[in-house]
């Protein structure tokens, strides 16, 4: 019988720790948190207070309370009795694996230990393990993960298929829309998918092509509300017309790969980094970033209210 997950140990409790210990708490978990920065605390527990009525808004589970979390700077502390540990600490992988080494030794060895990392591989984390490298995977959220669904699972090479299943089950069991990445890529695929659209909009920017703000505006007032909706492959499917995906290859072949072949390769020197940055100043303009992050919230629980609502 795979180990039931009714606590989870979030190490580290910086934006991406603070949100999934929320969506955690949401969901009707016990939390124990642990780091030790200053003030680290009261900063989780200012953000799970905030995060609180956005969560409520999208539904609490049976049991959800804030009371749930506790919060200790003993890293052995935090892990007794935890089902699940969800580690979110700097992205340095000498730092990853003193810390994976000492997890191995100190868990049982049905603990699903998870991170978040965004760019490190399992394989190089887990190496550290000398006792059960078999239940360490990555579980990388979006920012932030309280309200953003996905969230990709990707083995190393030395994690089992059962951990991969109950990982997948977890996130999934929580509301989250868990994808399983199956080979090790740098960056995983979505940041891959995210880094590609920059480059061009960097080439592009950088080639006086277009403004910041329009180039913004292209993404967010075109493709990207598409996007939100359904993922490149099947919007492709669409703009096929009655012949789908069959006649969009046949149509736009040529065309799209003919684009492919003058995409951009852009250095960020000083002078294109300047150009970026001044046309993001102008495009905030005199928004704070907690407004813009409060603007950008409203809309993406608009959105899952409403992908909600249609299934």
């Amino acid at each position: 019988m795979a180990r039931a997950i009714n606590k989870v140990a979030i190490i580290g409790s910086g934006v991406i720790g603070a949100s999934w210990a929320a969506l955690f708490l949401a969901k009707g978990l016990d939390v124990v948190a642990t780091d030790v920065a200053p003030a680290a605390e009261a900063s989780l527990k200012a953000f799970i207070a905030a995060a609180w009525p956005a969560l409520t808004r999208l539904g609490l589970a049976p049991g959800a309370s804030q009371d749930r979390l506790s919060f200790t700077t003993e890293l052995d502390v935090a892990l007794a009795d935890a089902d699940l540990v969800q580690e979110n600490g700097p992205e340095r992988i000498a730092f990853k694996q003193d810390l994976y080494r000492h997890l191995d030794q100190v868990l049982a060895p049905d603990v699903i230990i998870a991170s978040s990392s965004s760019g490190l591989t399992m394989s190089d984390i887990q190496s550290a393990c000398e006792h059960h490298p078999e239940r360490c995977v990555i579980g990388h959220p979006f920012n932030p993960p309280h309200l953003v669904p996905l969230v990709e699972i990707v083995g190393g090479s030395k994690t089992s298929a059962e951990t991969i299943e109950r990982a997948m089950a977890f996130y999934t069991g929580l509301g989250k829309r868990a994808i399983h990445v199956r080979k090790e890529v740098p960056g995983h695929v979505a940041n891959r998918l995210a880094a590609a659209l920059f480059r061009e909009v960097v080439h592009l920017v950088s080639e006086g092509v277009v403004s910041v703000g329009d180039v913004d505006a292209a993404v967010s007032w075109g493709p990207g509300l598409r996007w939100g909706i359904m993922g490149p492959a099947l919007l492709y499917h669409l703009g096929g017309g009655a012949g789908g995906i069959e006649h969009f290859f046949d149509q736009f072949t040529g065309p799209l790969t003919a684009w492919w072949k003058v995409l951009g390769t852009p250095e960020i020197t000083p002078e294109v980094r300047a150009k970026i940055i001044e046309g993001v100043h102008e495009e905030v303009k005199n928004r704070s970033l907690p407004e813009l992050e409060a603007y950008r919230d409203e809309i993406l629980l608009g959105l899952l209210e409403l992908r909600k609502k249609k299934g």
